[in-house]
């Protein structure tokens, strides 16, 4: 495998959409053409085209890197082949459905860090994501939808992007193409406005992309040309600014609750915006840790992993009582803000001065602790 170029990473520019057929993939193809027609020297290292005769049409002339094929369970599967692209070195690649979940036994888990390897490799990726497959905003697209997605791409490798574009339709626009038989087969078609193809849904979701649209564009104020050639003596990475010191810091208390995942994802949303820096900390009573069983331990686990793959730094506590060793570690990390899960348990005891959750708010009262409710769950009795 070659070494990463030195001196040069790759950049990233992510085609953002709301649903399938708003034109993503053929607006990447698109630009991809016009990119080459200037001489440069592009490959296509995935798509899908899902049997959509523009998208197929407008991919001809370009080099398409052929698939690996991976036999899993007794089938045969195909992936992106990262080795070839990196043996090929292209100035660009192309590489559809970012949020991708790779064959087991492939290598990387998610397409997304095939993406990261190719960048490392001084190569440049156009890429293409719907917004509700945007980790932090799993929770808010299920409220609308009902439906959980699986498969999503940690918000950090958004950022990662030298630039955003959004690809929008009207929902009215696209449910006609999906009547039309212009994204879906009719069976499939038929399927999708029963769930995600839903007016009201796609109302929703379009909203929300263009506010993640317009907030990517706000933090990276001015972005430069994305392919602009390196010019004195610049070696072509995002021009560095100084880093401004974080507004707020911000600690995420982890519990066995089945919403901390949810708590997780809303710190990680409020710290990005605030610009500020991100821990997740675990808390046991002295004694505890030894004693606590394996399943237990491998369920905490995940929720630290949860929270590192979010880049958040974690941090597991122990100490004669909670609330003390939580606020502690808060005041001496200057911690700004600490988010906790509203516990489930009857509204009677909220009223009691024992309560972990209000003995927090009085020991931290020089913080905001902020109490997130899970509103997908049954309320407490």
């Amino acid at each position: 495998m070659p070494e990463p170029t030195p001196n040069r990473r790759g950049r990233l520019k992510v085609y953002l959409g709301y649903a399938a057929g708003v034109g993503k993939t053929y607006q990447m193809l698109a630009d991809a053409q016009e990119l080459a027609h200037t001489g440069a020297d592009v490959v296509v290292g995935y798509f899908e085209s899902h049997g959509r005769s523009d998208t197929i049409l407008k991919a001809q002339g370009l080099e398409i890197i052929p698939r690996r094929q991976i036999e899993y369970r007794g089938a045969v599967f195909e992936e992106m082949d990262v080795d070839a692209i990196l043996r090929r070195e292209p100035r660009v690649c192309l590489v559809d459905e970012l949020a991708h979940t790779n064959v087991p036994g492939f290598g990387r888990e998610k397409r997304w860090e095939d993406v990261l390897a190719l960048l490392e490799h001084g190569i440049d990726v156009f890429t293409t994501v719907n917004i509700q497959h945007v980790e932090s905003l799993n929770d808010q697209v299920w409220r609308f939808t009902g439906i959980r997605v699986r498969e999503t791409v940690p918000d950090w490798v958004i950022k990662e992007a030298a630039e955003v574009v959004m690809v929008d339709a009207t929902p009215q626009a696209l449910i006609n193409r999906l009547l039309r038989g212009a994204v879906y087969a009719p069976e499939k078609a038929r399927r999708a406005l029963e769930n995600f193809f839903k007016e009201s849904t796609l109302v929703a979701l379009r909203e929300m992309a263009l506010r993640e649209t317009a907030h990517e564009v706000e933090v990276r104020h001015v972005t430069p040309a994305i392919f602009d050639e390196p010019v004195d003596g610049d070696q072509g990475g995002a021009p560095e600014r100084p880093p401004a010191p974080p507004a707020a810091r911000i600690l995420v208390y982890l519990t066995a609750d089945s919403s901390t995942p949810l708590l997780i994802r809303r710190a990680r949303r409020v710290a990005d915006y605030l610009e500020a820096e991100c821990y997740a900390v675990l808390v046991y009573r002295e004694g505890e840790l030894a004693s606590t069983p394996p399943e237990r331990r491998a369920e905490t686990e995940r929720l630290l992993n949860f929270a590192r793959n979010l880049h958040i730094e974690t941090r597991t506590l122990e100490g004669a009582d909670v609330a003390n060793t939580l606020v502690e570690f808060a005041r001496l990390q200057h911690i700004t803000r600490i988010f906790v899960a509203r516990p489930r348990y009857g509204r009677w005891r909220w009223f009691l001065a024992r309560n972990l959750i209000h003995r927090i708010v009085r020991m931290a009262s020089d913080m905001e602790v902020v109490v997130v409710a899970d509103r997908g769950a049954a309320p407490p009795r």
